[in-house]
């Protein structure tokens, strides 16, 4: 009898291992690159942070006058006319900066040490510490936005985008049944790589779209995809092939393999809201996945089903008596769905403009 296979249909025989691999020789290559620039980088922030920090520890407007800054920032542009950064407004900036990380001890809050600058902090642009600490309200959100703008090379306008959607309480807020399904140790890892809602606003899409659309959009900006997934995914495979004995064909949405958890993710994509029919379909791929791809030193198989929208009840209720660890999350594709209609009222004023035009051209 034959047995149940994912169909290859590449002559390249890529493992796990290859996904491990070569994500280290991407980090290495960007590291390689970054080193000078870190080192700069280092040092103009270590001035800004014992800059902030002389005019807080000093008590420099009262001790100087309210406008003391004005004369700080005229004093370092006479001086160094050449050099970028002595504004007002900057140097207002430094002491934000020094007093946010240095405030009263609150709980839940790791207070950062109030002479030294962290040394992980010059590996993070200025604009993106300024945009943290205008963001952010506890010490412990704006570590997180340090960390991740480290460990996922953000730029600043993809820094700004995940201040907006507010990521801080979204990461590994997806609804799971990991607590369940899965070791502690590892359940705990596995939760904390999913969101509870992901941004697409990155994709185009016309107002009526289906899944295939959505899907498309995403697949065909798969590096804006991946990062909005979160650091260690890598795409492994869309719509393979699972073929049963009895010849029926099934095929999973989108296939990832979580190099730092080591684990296998099955995603599935759903326009519609959650309905409790999607947890079981996405429970048989997690097992094909785990009898078919798994590896014997790769973790448990995940499911992460991504839909338009979901009550909390009903999610619970569907996982609690699924046999494998799924998760649920939502999207938001409002930046990208207004984007589309503002394209098509463009492209209607400007076919309406020709008319009129013709129209006039033909009375003349």
């Amino acid at each position: 009898m034959e047995k149940p296979s994912f169909v290859n249909k590449s002559r390249l025989n890529i493992d796990p291992g290859y996904y491990a691999w070569i994500e280290q020789v991407k980090l290495r290559y960007h590291a390689s690159q970054t080193k000078a620039a870190i080192r700069v980088n280092t040092e103009m922030l270590q001035f800004y942070w014992e800059l902030g920090r002389d005019i807080v520890c000093m008590k420099a407007e009262q001790k100087w006058g309210a406008k003391v800054v004005q004369q700080i920032s005229l004093d370092l542009r006479t001086s160094f006319p050449n050099v970028s950064g002595f504004s007002v407004t900057n140097i207002k900036y430094t002491a934000r900066w020094y007093s946010f990380y240095n405030q009263g001890i609150e709980i839940g809050q790791r207070v950062v040490d109030q002479l030294e600058m962290p040394v992980d902090f010059g590996k993070v642009p200025w604009g993106h510490h300024i945009d943290i600490v205008s963001k952010c309200i506890s010490i412990d959100e704006a570590l997180f936005y340090i960390e991740s703008t480290i460990q996922n090379n953000w730029s600043r306008p993809a820094l700004k985008d995940k201040l907006l959607a507010n990521l801080y309480k979204s990461q590994g807020k997806a609804i799971t049944n990991f607590n369940e399904k899965l070791p502690t140790e590892f359940a705990e890892k596995a939760t904390s790589i999913l969101k509870d809602q992901y941004y697409f606003d990155f994709v185009q899409l016309p107002e009526e779209y289906v899944e295939k659309d959505l899907e498309d959009a995403l697949v065909n900006d798969i590096t804006r995809f991946l990062l909005e997934l979160g650091k260690g995914f890598a795409f492994v495979g869309r719509q393979m092939e699972l073929r049963m004995p009895d010849g029926t064909s099934y095929y999973p949405d989108l296939i990832f393999y979580h190099y730092r958890i080591k684990s296998f993710v099955v995603c599935e994509l759903k326009r519609t809201s959650f309905q409790p029919e999607h947890a079981g379909k996405l429970n048989f791929y997690v097992k094909a996945v785990d009898e078919l791809l798994k590896g014997d030193d790769d973790n448990p198989t995940v499911g992460l089903l991504i839909c338009r929208d979901k009550d909390k009840t009903t999610v619970e209720w569907s996982l609690s008596d699924i046999a494998k660890p799924l998760g649920v999350a939502s999207y938001d594709l409002e930046n990208a769905l207004n984007a589309s209609i503002s394209a098509r009222l463009k492209k209607m004023n400007s076919t309406d403009s020709v008319c009129r035009i013709e129209g006039k051209e033909k009375k003349l």
